[in-house]
């Protein structure tokens, strides 16, 4: 099983990655973004031993103890066979 983990700024944090690649965008004249937040992504590969109740478990702890700044992160996730 694989466990997509998605990391993102809160949208009440200011992203100043995500501002200047916004930027970069303008000049480079794409047109139609209205906004860019950058963020961190994770693919965990999980023990086929886990059932789903466990394994969401397991991810929703990693997120929250390792992968995550509680105070300025928020995060997803998806599970997959």
């Amino acid at each position: 099983m694989k466990a997509y983990v998605y990391v993102m700024l809160r949208k009440t944090v200011l992203d100043p990655q995500g501002q200047t690649i916004h930027g970069a965008l303008r000049k480079m004249q794409y047109r139609g973004v209205e906004d860019v937040r950058q963020g961190k992504y994770f693919v965990l590969t999980l023990s086929e031993s886990l059932t789903l109740p466990e394994a969401q478990l397991e991810v929703e702890r990693i997120a929250r103890e390792v992968l995550v700044n509680p105070v300025i992160e928020e995060y997803t996730y998806r599970l997959e066979p």
